[in-house]
């Protein structure tokens, strides 16, 4: 196992629909280990393969919720179904995210409540739960990397200007950028 370096916004897996994952071997057991190891020393909730520089669909969660759900997985070729986002302003106090591939910094956006998972576990079991608040989020957080999105590209108009302005104070936005956790400072405080 290995920590891996985590790209940073602007590389291009992040800005890509990720394929499938079609072999569940060895390869994708130590993918998925580096991937553990990697989120749990930069404190993240979650880590998608394109934060590794990887583009398949998957993604590990490390998140304490009450949906009778295990806190730390792996969810493999996703499918999500969710509830209707709300249209109303998103909550500076209640709702904002970051994202270790745009390190330290957060924003509010507005989310499902309520997510269905489906997907495999790393040995191509399938896999299915529901997902409510915070761990919904997390989920739906996680899944928009696999589509090339980020949560700031999500932003409402008002946040996403304060963003796209720090990714460029940053100098962010291009290629090779990348943080490793345990080793440069951690972005987030922790």
């Amino acid at each position: 196992m290995s920590i891996r370096p985590v790209t940073i916004t602007g590389e291009p897996v992040l800005h890509h629909r990720a394929v499938e994952v079609e072999a569940f071997d060895d390869e994708l057991r130590t993918l998925v280990e580096d991937m553990y190891e990697t989120m749990d020393a930069a404190h993240g909730v979650g880590l998608a393969a394109t934060q590794v520089g990887v583009g398949l669909r998957l993604y590990t969660y490390h998140f304490p919720n009450e949906d009778d759900v295990p806190e730390r997985g792996v969810v493999i070729n996703p499918q999500l179904t969710l509830s209707k986002v709300s249209g109303a302003e998103p909550d500076p106090d209640e709702e904002t995210e970051g994202c270790l591939s745009v390190p330290g910094l957060s924003y509010p956006l507005k989310r499902a409540e309520w997510a269905r998972v489906k997907g495999y576990d790393v040995d191509g079991n399938p896999l299915e739960f529901e997902a409510t608040g915070w761990f919904a989020r997390v989920m739906q957080h996680e899944y928009d990397h696999l589509d090339g999105k980020l949560y700031v590209d999500r932003l409402n108009d008002r946040w996403g200007k304060r963003a796209r302005k720090q990714v460029k104070k940053e100098g962010w936005g291009v290629p090779g950028l990348t943080w490793l956790p345990g080793t440069d400072p951690d972005p987030f405080g922790h």
